[in-house]
């Protein structure tokens, strides 16, 4: 992985392949190239490790002409990031490029297989099999590009988006898709290429989803052509994108991490528009009431993410136990697709991903669908692979995530859960009257408590001073807080490099208490709740070892207040919403202590943005 650019139509390709790049960068990567067929049918691929910036300096000397090519941002899994590895690859003829996100399996099996044919290899990628392959394949039957991309397709095993052109034929590129996102847009006499919709929405509104074991023909001039494996002809679905340019934009702020933070008023309101009425007496999810039977009938919810949505769901199976009365497990991804799990056709399962494109939980949600289980999607990016495999689902209408470090997202996906959960509780009866409006009033109040929070921003900026050289955090929660906390852990050593561990704050006695000294700081989060007297007795205990003590506590404490070092003031909310509001100010203090630190926010380390890999 990391992102795949096309085009073909009269406009040159070049910019339109680089301003499609940098649309991709949010997703993070290594290295990144180009490949085109020139005005005079030359096949030039120019390749450079680092930014976008490193390969346009390479190629500002070079031969850019065509009006067809291909483009990818790497993010290395087979391979260093180098400029050989780097994406696009050629075949030995020199007539093939390709571009490729995911892994193949049997790449060293199929390598093995074409070094007997006389095929050398230049790069460590499993990609470079691939485009090999297709090679051998044309050149020892005589078949057609699309025909040699299908076969080819049998042969290898994985995930896989690619795209190929051939030098021979300047008017057409293959593309092909399996468990790796891929969309095309459609403009006039024009077709465009991408891992996501980010870079064709600048130029058209009319895209097409390719599904899985799908390949496209895109010829020039002409209609697009979409077959299944098997050779059949499949029905092009095009759909209207529900995105603006100015979505992809920072809108003056320095970073996208900080303007999506403070977007989290405006797509909580999104979020909640037409799903709470507005005397707080009734919650509908569409997805929810056209299967009302299977959630009824359900003895068991199953949730299954990676990452930050993994800590939302532990705070969905909080809301859903208080209010349901159902059991819930709260899964890995990545664990259950290996694990052997008992799944029944009584079992709901809710699979959480801000992209709908992660490969552990697509996988694991065809588990639980093989075994009977119903399947609920929540998603942020419409159309992709995830709301597309379940059986109904949710979208959190947050609006696109460019920062690498999810933020509105997370608080997305909570608000959803919450409203799924006062929905199927009002439904099973499990929840009273007064607690249910109780929840809605505060729904329909967190876009103004959110803002309030926001105005924390400069005393969070100052905080982050004190402790930007810390070399490692401790952050504790209870109850609803404890997946905060993870939340604000992940998200410090996300984007500023510091070790920091996420613990419910009564275990902190077993272990991790031995940790605490005066230079390791403590963020403790706790708010007024019902066992807010318990985790004042767990920051007294930290206090007695000389820790460093960050209190987030609801406005008005006079307790836990008096005994932190420094204290951060939250407006009261209801316990089960209270997360929502607790994480903000962590997204800000990870925020500001990385700028602090010189990081680059948006796009840190070895980080991903979409796991289109295991």
């Amino acid at each position: 992985m990391c992102g795949i650019v096309g085009y073909i139509g009269s406009k040159e390709a070049y910019p339109v392949l680089i301003k499609g790049l940098h649309r991709l960068e949010y997703r993070g990567y290594d290295s990144s190239g180009v490949a085109m067929i020139s005005d005079e049918g030359k096949l030039n691929i120019y390749k450079a490790k680092g930014k976008v910036a490193a390969l346009e300096h390479f190629a500002e000397s070079k031969d850019r002409s065509g009006t067809v090519g291909i483009a990818h941002t790497r993010w290395a899994t087979h391979g260093e990031p180098n400029d050989t590895n780097a994406h696009p690859h050629a075949s030995q003829s020199g007539d093939l490029a390709i571009v490729h996100n995911g892994t193949i399996e049997n790449y060293t099996v199929v390598k093995k297989a074409l070094e007997q044919h006389g095929y050398a290899f230049r790069s460590e990628t499993d990609t470079e099999v691939v485009v090999q392959l297709i090679d051998y394949i044309r050149t020892d039957t005589g078949c057609t590009l699309f025909e040699a991309v299908r076969e080819a397709c049998h042969q290898i095993v994985g995930a896989y988006a690619i795209a190929v052109i051939d030098r021979r034929n300047p008017n057409q590129i293959v593309v092909a898709r399996k468990s790796s996102p891929l969309v095309i847009g459609v403009g006039d006499g024009e077709y465009f290429i991408a891992s996501d919709a980010t870079p064709i929405v600048e130029y058209t509104n009319r895209v097409v989803y390719l599904n899985d074991d799908e390949i496209a023909v895109i010829n020039r001039g002409e209609s697009l052509h979409v077959f299944n494996m098997d050779n059949k002809e499949s029905k092009v679905n095009i759909q209207k994108l529900r995105m603006s340019i100015s979505e992809l934009e920072k809108g003056g702020y320095p970073h996208f991490m900080l303007k999506e933070i403070f977007e989290q008023p405006r797509t909580l309101r999104d979020c909640i528009r037409g799903r709470v009425s507005a005397d707080g007496k009734h919650v509908v999810l569409s997805g929810v009431l056209d299967n009302k039977e299977r959630f009824l009938d359900a003895h068991r919810i199953l949730i299954v993410a990676c990452g930050t949505s993994w800590h939302a769901a532990l705070i969905g199976k909080h809301l859903f136990e208080d209010m349901c009365r159902i059991p819930v497990e709260v899964e890995y991804a990545s664990e259950f697709r290996y694990r052997n799990p008992v799944v029944s056709d009584k079992d709901v399962l809710i699979a959480m991903s801000q992209s709908g494109e992660t490969a552990d939980t697509l996988a694991a949600l065809e588990l639980a669908k093989e075994q009977g289980a119903f399947v609920f999607g929540i998603c942020n990016v419409i159309g992709s692979s995830i709301p597309r495999a379940t059986d109904s689902g949710c979208y959190i209408h947050v609006g696109p995530e460019i920062g690498v470090a999810s933020t509105k997202a997370f608080t997305g996906q909570v608000t959803v859960l919450a409203m799924m959960a006062l929905m199927l509780g009002r439904m099973k009866g499990t929840i009273a009257d007064e607690a249910f409006e109780r929840v809605t009033r505060d729904l329909h109040r967190l876009p103004e408590l959110l803002q309030e929070v926001l105005e924390l921003d400069t005393r969070v900026k100052d905080l982050s001073k004190i402790f930007t050289y810390a070399k490692n955090f401790l952050y504790l929660g209870r109850g609803y807080n404890y997946p905060a906390a993870l939340e604000g852990a992940l998200k410090l050593k996300e984007i500023s490099y510091i070790h920091a561990e996420g613990c419910p704050a009564a275990e902190m006695k077993h272990g991790t208490i031995a940790l605490i000294d005066d230079d390791m700081p403590t963020v403790v989060i706790a708010p007024r709740d019902k066992i807010y007297d318990k985790t004042v007795s767990n920051i007294q205990q930290i206090k007695a070892r000389n820790g460093r003590i960050i209190a987030l506590v609801t406005r008005g404490d006079e307790v836990a207040a008096k005994i932190a070092d420094y204290v951060i003031e939250i407006p009261e909310v209801c316990e089960c919403l209270s997360p929502i509001l607790t994480s903000v100010p962590l997204q800000l203090l990870a925020y500001y202590v990385a700028v602090n630190k010189g990081r680059n926010v948006d796009q840190p380390r070895n980080l991903a943005k979409s796991v289109t890999v295991e």
